[in-house]
């Protein structure tokens, strides 16, 4: 590069579009070189407020993957599908990124990689020249704050670009939906400091991207913004980016500053901080589960009329799931029953109406989940309002009727109650579909799930021989909510002057728990069969889902005793949690979504499965393995899911390629362990708290509690571990609840 008039030295631009397009292969004739782009494809980051979420690779780029789901999405359409930054035409070189400690912000820190200069031999050696970038959410919009400061001992002329583009690609084509035609891709608007593109949906909905600039580029294009950046040694230059997305123009922002829209985000999630207990840990990586864990969850957390609730996860399900949802709000229901009041208001008002076979939904059940894109617009995808769960409506009860245990609080069932009669129908008449007692599924629309209950998956539920089983099929686990929910609202109903009602369901109750032994239960294997096929044949196989039918209480206590050393078998525990199939079984596969793969939310219901027969060894087990897989994942709290490999084949669990992170009910997943640890029980109507039993593993020395609800009151605790178990020490006490330890 030349000098320039002003003495700074050029730094010489390389041409932008050929390593864009430059494919690494490894091979006899091949081999990865150690350059920026290798170093810097380590692992995504996610950023996620409300309807709109961000994924980058590591070094704070979008690159051009038509089906990775890096990007800007809202409302599941992709408004910004590349977002590429060069210096003098190079990859910057990655030394760092992070999201911050309460999810609000992505930082990435850069630098130069070796540059040549016009009309000189020399180069501009590496990391001359740092970069920083910030990312954060506010509302539709992305902004991005870029930072470069000159640590070179002479001025420099520094060119920067900006590659950036919008796909509008719905999120299930990035999951690989084929699609025969799409919308009309507009012309981009090129103006002095910013690109508006636009697209015109199939849905009839015009969706538009706007990328806008500050301060102006000095050329700006289609589909690149070109900077030169002139600095003195220790000087600094900013560059603003603000990247809106959304289906109507006038819903367009005006700019915002980066440092405003990231004092928002904070302000946003701070004010989520006050609804939730803090659990905090001597060791080191619980506590980072711990935290890791809240910060998740309040940053999938999303607004509704009804209230808040938990989306399931990103990048994939970000949005409601009645399942998800459901069963997140569970698991911190103590620690933040507000949750549950968000998640029951929202689902009741989109319970079904009608009988709709395509979207198969039926009058009283619970929806399985929504969507806003576009393919969901025009019904290529049946799940802009979709009911194809056989476990939501059941887990929906068990939900209210754990929520008035816990808080003692009567006007939310009463307000809810026409949405309980009327699934409670639900279960009787649609999914009873034989009066055998037990929920049974079918699809009614081809283009919904095959399975619907949590493994969802095509090949999930198999016979031993490895075949599949063909619907209407009846899931153990399904018996244990239905089951589970005629005894809480059975309890609802009691307190709410139902005693009919309350009578009705405890009856059902029992009805349901005798023909569930004697038709589910095998004896030979020691499990629970994985479900009943259309001819009322067993699956005899050993799966994860045996542990849901335990913690429901729906087995007999040497039963839950001869299936709990079943799931703590070297065929179930791998070292690092309990898998979701037996490494025995034919379908068996430690890579598989369903079928030997290992779900963080899964191992704490098994948890809570020991808790209720005081296996302390195998809630001790679970939470071992939960806790040194997110350390040695590296992600501080737990994904979806990773592979069921056994501990001893492998130095660190194994990832599982697409799994969300954050996601609901695996951010969730250690305040259920917390729980089964402690053996808390919360009894709102009394304010009372028991503590059944509690243990604690050797490496953890105490677990403190701060604003534990207990019905109106709370209470802040301290568990140290003891010889026996654990001491307790109530460290405040609000509202008179009682407290009773029982070693």
């Amino acid at each position: 590069m030349r000098e320039s008039s002003a003495g700074a030295l050029t730094l010489k631009r390389r041409d932008l579009e050929p390593e864009s397009r430059t494919v690494i292969k490894v091979g006899t004739e091949f081999y990865i070189h150690a350059s920026s782009l290798s170093s810097r494809r380590r692992a995504t980051h996610s950023l996620v407020n409300g309807e709109s979420f961000a994924v980058f690779e590591a070094g704070g780029d979008v690159l051009e993957t038509p089906h990775e789901p890096l990007g800007f999405f809202h409302r599941d359409t992709r408004h910004l599908s590349r977002f590429e930054l060069k210096i003098a035409g190079e990859t910057p070189y990655y030394l760092d990124s992070h999201i911050t400690r309460e999810n609000a912000q992505f930082r990435i820190n850069l630098s130069n990689p070796d540059l040549g200069v016009d009309g000189y031999d020399s180069s501009l050696p590496l990391n001359s020249i740092q970069i920083e970038r910030n990312w954060v959410i506010s509302g539709p919009a992305l902004c991005q704050k870029i930072a470069v400061r000159n640590f070179a001992r002479l001025p420099l002329e520094i060119p920067l670009d900006v590659l950036f583009g919008a796909d509008f690609a719905d999120l299930f084509e990035v999951r690989g939906v084929k699609r025969s035609s799409r919308g009309e891709l507009c012309e981009p608007k090129v103006a002095r400091d910013h690109v508006h593109f636009q697209y015109h949906g199939l849905d009839g909905r015009k969706r538009f991207t706007r990328v806008m600039f500050d301060p102006e580029p000095e050329t700006l294009q289609s589909g690149r913004a070109s900077f030169v950046l002139t600095l003195n040694p220790d000087e600094q230059r900013f560059i603003e980016v603000q990247v809106t997305g959304g289906d109507d123009d006038k819903l367009a922002h005006v700019p915002l500053r980066f440092e405003r829209a990231l004092a928002a985000r904070r302000s946003e999630i701070a004010s989520y901080d006050p609804g939730w207990s803090s659990i905090t840990a001597s060791s080191e990586p619980l506590g980072t589960l711990l935290s890791r864990s809240t910060a998740d969850l309040t940053s999938i957390i999303q607004y509704a009329p009804e209230g808040t609730f938990i989306m399931a996860g990103v990048p994939w399900f970000a949005t409601l799931f009645g399942r998800d949802s459901i069963l997140a709000a569970l698991s911190v229901l103590p620690f933040n029953p507000a949750v549950a009041v968000g998640t029951l208001k929202t689902l009741a008002s989109l319970q079904g109406t009608e009988v709709n076979r395509e979207r198969d939904e039926q009058p009283g059940k619970i929806i399985h989940e929504i969507r806003g894109g576009e393919l969901a617009g025009t019904g290529e995808v049946p799940f802009g309002r979709y009911y194809g769960s056989i476990d939501s409506t059941p887990l929906f009860l068990c939900l209210l009727g754990a929520y008035v245990a816990v808080t003692g609080d009567l006007k939310l069932p009463a307000e809810l109650w026409g949405n309980v009669e009327r699934a409670l129908e639900w279960i009787e008449r649609f999914g009873d579909r034989d009066g055998d007692l037990f929920l049974e599924y079918i699809r009614l629309t081809p283009k919904g799930l095959a399975n619907q209950g949590w493994k969802d998956s095509f090949d999930s539920i198999s016979h031993a021989d490895g075949s599949l089983a063909r619907a209407p099929i009846a899931l153990c686990e399904v018996q244990a909510y239905v089951y589970a929910a005629y005894v809480s609202i059975a309890e609802v109903a009691l307190r709410l002057g139902r005693g009919k009602m309350a009578a009705i369901l405890a009856n059902r109750a029992k009805d349901l728990r005798r023909r569930f032994l004697a038709q589910f239960w095998l004896e030979d294997e020691g499990t629970v069969a994985l479900a009943l096929d259309r001819d009322k044949q067993p699956c005899r196989v050993m799966a994860s889902n045996a542990a849901h039918c335990m913690a429901a209480g729906l087995l007999e206590p040497e039963q839950a005793r001869v299936l709990a050393e079943r799931l703590l078998s070297d065929q179930m525990y791998s070292g690092w949690g309990i898998r979701t199939l037996a490494s025995n079984e034919r379908r068996y596969n430690p890579m598989s979504y369903h079928n030997g793969s290992i779900w963080p939310h899964d191992n704490a219901i098994a948890a809570a499965a020991f808790r209720r027969i005081s296996h302390h060894g195998g809630i001790l087990k679970v939470l071992e393995g939960l806790t040194q897989a997110a350390a040695h994942l590296k992600t501080g709290s737990l994904p979806e899911l990773y592979c069921g490999f056994p501990r001893d084949e492998r130095v660190s669990p194994v990832p599982y390629p697409v799994a969300c992170h954050p996601q609901a009910w695996s951010a969730a997943s250690i305040f259920t362990v917390v729980q089964a640890m402690l053996g808390i029980e919360v009894g709102g109507f009394d304010r009372k708290l028991v503590l059944e039993s509690p243990a604690m593993p050797e490496w953890l020395d105490w677990l403190k509690i701060e604003n534990l609800r207990v019905g109106d009151g709370a209470v802040s605790l301290i568990a140290h571990r003891a010889r026996n178990g654990a001491r307790i020490e109530v460290l405040e006490n609000r509202g008179d609840v009682s407290v009773e330890i029982r070693q």
